[in-house]
Formats: structure tokens, sequence, C-alpha cells
């Protein structure tokens, strides 16, 4: 390598991972999995040097084993069972489940292969490696650090100073941070940040919330729904909130209860997010199409279900900086319990754009997945027809059902 190991530790991933991945290994630890890359960005060029440097760091992080104090870190996470850290005990990537090439319009091609309970864990440790390694070899690096530490100490003054009110805010910037350097030096900042009307909660980084002794943050994604509902021709892939909310609630209850709404369109989750599941379920997450009509559609939802929407969470988490967040916050605040999770603009905001890289589930059990968002150009599907399908399947459920459905009702549903 010829950049320092970016990867040191299995927890340096996002929560929601270990989240989705003790229900995968309880309820679909046989599950199959195709991953795949893009870059969104159109003047993004991996060279052939980057692209062998990302090789050696992806080697590198699957050489990682989690050492016992991590385990007894995640253990006591209340919704961590001790099954499932048994099984960490065990676990360890697989270099063999990855495709890297050059074969690819931006010159990087990634693709991983293999279970669900591996290839879910890759994502997020991948897409960092590739932000580190493209920022690092493409541009003067100190240069970069000085433009983002200028522009978080600006960040966190206009919290102190009340320039902005934020509410519970956290930081989800890890997929898409300049560095694990810059990540470090946002969450160790705005962790002492005094504000009466702002707090800083946590990261969704479990390696840096351990370090720092704060929150880890985080629920599920949209390959939860994706997976469960998508992965078997037995369902119908109209019903996919219906089984990812079902599975969700057999693995944990009412503990680690925030619904992701967009994955087949938020009016679509709406049908299944029926009474049952609006109580259960402390909250809810946007992260795509406009955050004010969503915001008030889920209220209307909760009222019209009898439930006092002042009481569930609207975790907001799509794009965001500060002043959009400031925003949302006084036109919801006294309405729900308003929440944000700040990816990019905390973690990579410097004099250059960002990369705008995702790595996303496109096959389950040789079956293709979609996702169906609330914002066009979000989805990342190999085959048109099944999008089409899927499409087609959610139009029809919307045209023709007329009423809330029941257990006995839902294909493909389990007698």
């Amino acid at each position: 390598m010829k950049l320092d190991r970016i990867i040191n530790s299995l927890l340096e991933t996002d929560l929601y991972k270990f989240s989705m991945g003790q229900a995968i290994y309880h309820q679909f630890s046989d599950y199959k999995t195709t991953w795949s890359f893009k870059c969104r960005n159109t003047d993004v060029h991996f060279t052939p040097e980057m692209v062998q440097e990302i090789k050696d760091q992806i080697l590198a992080y699957c050489d990682l084993r989690f050492n016992e104090d991590e385990l007894e870190y995640l253990h006591n996470i209340r919704w961590l069972k001790g099954s499932y850290v048994d099984f960490l005990r065990l676990w360890k990537p697989r270099f063999l489940d990855f495709e890297i090439t050059t074969d690819a319009e931006c010159g990087l091609s990634i693709e991983t292969r293999g279970t669900w309970l591996n290839t879910s864990m890759y994502e997020i440790p991948t897409l960092a490696i590739v932000n580190e390694v493209y920022f690092r070899m493409q541009y003067d690096y100190p240069k970069l650090m000085k433009s983002f530490n200028e522009r978080l100490e600006a960040k966190a003054k206009a919290v102190e100073d009340g320039t902005f009110i934020l509410g519970n805010y956290s930081e989800f910037g890890l997929r898409r941070r300049l560095s694990a350097e810059a990540q470090e030096a946002a969450v160790k900042r705005l962790a002492v940040v005094k504000s009466a009307k702002s707090h800083f909660v946590g990261t969704s980084n479990v390696y840096l919330a351990k370090k720092y002794g704060l929150m880890p943050v985080g629920t599920m994604a949209h390959e939860w729904i994706m997976c469960v509902g998508q992965g078997t021709h037995r369902h119908n892939p109209a019903y996919s909130n219906y089984y990812a909310l079902d599975a969700w609630v057999k693995e944990y209850g009412v503990l680690n209860g925030t619904a992701l709404t967009d994955a087949i369109t938020t009016d679509c989750f709406l049908r299944d997010f029926d009474l049952t599941y609006a109580t259960l379920f402390s909250g809810v997450r946007h992260d795509s199409g406009d955050p004010y009509e969503w915001g008030d559609k889920m209220l209307e939802h909760y009222a019209k279900l009898g439930i006092d929407g002042s009481q569930k969470t609207l975790l907001f988490s799509d794009s965001l900086d500060f002043e959009r967040a400031d925003k949302l916050y006084r036109y919801f605040s006294g309405k729900a319990k308003v929440a944000f999770g700040i990816g990019t603009y905390i973690a990579n905001d410097t004099d250059v754009p960002p990369l705008n890289i995702v790595m996303k589930t496109t096959a389950c059990n040789g079956n293709d997945v979609a996702k169906i968002s609330d914002s066009e150009g979000k989805g990342l599907c190999k085959n048109p027809e099944y999008v089409d399908y899927l499409q087609r399947s959610i139009n029809w459920r919307m045209t023709h059902e007329s009423k809330p459905i029941t257990d006995w009702e839902v294909p493909g549903k389990d007698r």
C-alpha cells in the first residue's frame, strides 16, 4: 500500500450494519446477495494506481478481526444479543467475495458476491476506502484538510452562537468522508459544542462512538427492505415493507425502531405502516423526496391512526446541511420529535466537490432487487425490466387495494 491503512477496526462501520446483521444472522443466514459500486459523478475518473491502492486497502481490511474489547462494547448495546456477538467473534471479511477491476466508465468497478451476512458488512468500509484513496491521490490532501478544518470550525461556531438551531443531530458521514482523520476531527469538535438548542447526540461510526463515549446511531437501510421483501419469488414486491417490518419486529420488538419509508415509495410504505407498526416503531426516517411534504404526510398518517405524532421521531437524513436542518427543525418543532443524520456536509466539506458514490444490493438469491424512492436517480438495478415490474406491482396495489391488509391477505404469507 502507498497509503497508511485506512480501516483499522471492524467497528469502523455504521451501526445499522450490526442491527441488520443480527436480524440477518437469526432469520436470513442462507440468503446470498450481489452488491455493485457506482460513481454518480460524471467528471470523476479513478486511475489504475488508485484502483490498485483500493485493492490493497480492501485486502488489508480483510485481515482484520474483532478483539474482545470491541465485542464487549457491541454486547453492551442493549438490542444486540450474545448469539450474534459470538458469531462476530468468528467472523472476518473474505477478499474472495470481491471483484475489483477497471472495467467501468469511471475507471473503477467493484462487485461483491456471497452470503448477505458477509456482503452487507463490506459496503461501508469499501466506500470509505474508495473516498479516501481518491482524495489523497487526486488532490493536495494537506490543502484539503486545511479547508475542511476551517469550514468545520465555522460550522461549530454557527451552532454555538445560535445561527443554526438543530435540536438533536448526529454525524452520518462515514461512507463519503474525506478521510478517517477528517471524520474524527469533525466528531471530536462537534461533541464539545455548547448550545442550549442544538445537541450533538452521536455518530453512526461505531468505532468513533466507542472511542469518544458517544451514542452509536442508526437502525435499518434500504437493503433490509429490498432483500427481505424481494429476495424470494413467493413475495409480491409491492409488499416489501410489510415483510421487512414484520421481520424487524420479530427480532427487536419495541427496541431499535426507526422505520425507513422510501424503499418502494413512502405512499406504498404507509399502506403497511398500520396501527401495530406505527405504535411499535418510535419513529421514521426520511431519505428522499420533499422533506416537508414527507413530514406532513407522516404526521397526518399518525393522526389518522389516533397516534400522537408529537411523541414520534421524524429523522431526516437526505443531503442535509445545517441551514436545511435548521429550517426543518423550526417547521416541525413541537409537531414531532425532530432529529437529523448529517453526512457529507460534516465529513467531507472542502474546496472541492465530494464524491457521490454508492454501493447497492442488485441481486438477492438470484433475484433482481430494486429501490424506487421518492426521488429519481437514487436507485441502482441492472435489469430495467425488473424495475418496470416492481413499479407496475406498486401501481396495481395503490390503485386496487382499498383497505388495510391483514396477515391473511398478504401474498406469500406463511399460513
